[in-house]
């Protein structure tokens, strides 16, 4: 351990009280690390054999230099518990970093103990990376989780453990570990087991929520046995669970990237869309896939994060095709990634012809125009300069819910997405060039009222 450092004191008792034996301090047995990615949250259970002896030992715990929180630092006897007592950490005056536990002990020798504590500096987010198939019909999907250390402190031989959930806490970790003195506002042990009765009682959102976090983050034991590395994942109330087998050495201020899931030929669907109002002239490219069984997916939710798409052409030559952030994925939901846009499918419109017609005039008041139509000629021009077909959806506005329309040409499938809206759904060739017109009237004034 670089900067934590904790001296069992042991207090012989006999007449003379001052003899006091210093031992030194043992290496981890285990350790387990259970990080949240909604807060800058990690627990951290220690296992580590001291030697003590019967009647009164003092245990001194240091966390200089690092981002542990004092306020939920606790000590618990693995064996022995009805022999061993451990009371209250207490803090010296107007110390900072360092604190005292008190332990009395009917037996002596090593004996297992698991300190506990909160600390902050420790993340992990997930990012994926997709290579698509020729045809793009199918994507492999590599997925992969980087777990960063910035806590101050080294951990060696670590399982690590990750948690998907949003956990609500009163108090900043960062605010509780650098504030002047750990003493001053005890708080209880906040990772009780989760209590349901309790819950039924207890009206406070951010309070259940703590308390179920951290039930979470204690609900498994911990894993020592070293297999090839994968990640498990396991539901747990209103949060995930993935348990990476094995042990992590992870030091301070590294991180690593360590392998999630991976799976070959997961179906996609290709969609191109042009839409003046979100994306300007240009084409942008989206990319569909579902979390579900039909999908080689669907047995976890899958963590939000970064994913790089890459194109594979004939002869595996691989092409960027954009990359994409998207949100947690629960199982049964579809994904949209946007890609961003392209250059190698076009959509230009072009306004050919434009008339001001059907004029309606009131002679009330002095024959003034209280409505008429207006005729637009619209020109839309496709290129697809792929070597593959690709799926097409144009959107056009008309900023007006009064209105008619006349298609004409390859203009695929018209849909009337909204008062103001409609859609073209069009199957483009791999390197063709494609053209549809349409004519749009639209009533103005009273002539909307007439025609509405």
């Amino acid at each position: 351990m670089k900067y934590l450092i904790i001296t069992a004191i042991s207090i012989v008792t006999t007449v003379a009280f001052a003899k006091v034996d210093l031992v030194t301090l043992p290496n981890r047995e285990s350790t387990q690390l259970t990080i949240y990615n909604s807060a800058d949250l990690t627990l951290v259970r220690d296992n580590r054999n001291l030697t003590i002896k019967q009647g009164k030992n003092e245990l001194q715990f240091s966390w200089v230099n690092t981002l542990i929180d004092p306020t939920s630092i606790d000590l618990l006897p693995k064996a022995n518990g009805k022999d061993i007592d451990v009371f209250d950490l207490t803090y010296p005056a107007n110390t900072r970093n360092l604190g005292y536990w008190t332990i009395n002990s009917q037996v002596q020798g090593k004996n297992p103990f698991e300190i506990s504590y909160l600390t902050s500096g420790l993340s992990w987010n997930a990012f994926y990376l997709g290579t698509l198939s020729p045809d793009e019909q199918s994507m492999n999907l590599d997925a992969y989780v980087k777990v960063a250390n910035n806590s101050g402190e080294d951990y060696d031989n670590a399982q690590v453990r990750l948690i998907v959930g949003k956990v609500n806490t009163i108090d900043s970790i960062v605010a509780l570990a650098n504030r002047q003195f750990p003493y001053g506002s005890p708080i209880q042990r906040p990772y009780e087991m989760y209590d349901m009765e309790e819950e039924a009682k207890d009206k406070m959102p951010a309070k259940r929520n703590m308390r179920m976090a951290f039930a979470v983050a204690e609900a498994a034991p911990m894993d020592q046995s070293i297999r090839k590395k994968e990640i498990k994942k396991e539901g747990l109330s209103e949060y995930f669970l993935y348990t990476i087998e094995g042990t992590e050495s992870i030091p301070n201020t590294w991180a690593k990237r360590l392998p999630s899931f991976d799976v070959q030929n997961v179906p996609v669907d290709n969609l191109y869309k042009h839409d003046e109002r979100k994306f300007g002239r240009a084409v942008s490219r989206f990319l569909y896939f579902k979390n579900d069984e039909e999908h080689k997916l669907g047995e976890t939710p899958i963590p939000g994060g970064e994913i790089q798409v890459f194109g594979n052409t004939k002869d595996n030559q691989l092409t960027y095709a954009g990359r994409s952030n998207f949100k947690y994925i629960p199982i049964k939901q579809e994904v949209e990634l946007a890609l961003g846009r392209v250059e190698d499918v076009t959509v230009k419109a072009t306004k050919m012809k434009e008339t001001n017609h059907d004029f309606m005039f009131d002679p009330r008041n002095s024959g003034r125009i209280v409505g008429w139509d207006l005729t637009e000629n619209w020109e839309v021009e496709i290129k697809n300069m792929r070597e593959i077909p690709v799926k097409l959806e144009i959107t056009r506005d008309f900023s007006t819910q009064y209105w008619s329309i006349i298609n004409k040409g390859q203009f695929g499938k018209y849909i009337k997405d909204d008062m103001n809206t409609v859609k073209y759904k069009i199957d483009v060739p791999a390197n063709s060039e494609m053209k549809f017109e349409y004519i749009l009237t639209k009533y103005n004034g009273r002539r909307a009222v007439v025609k509405k």
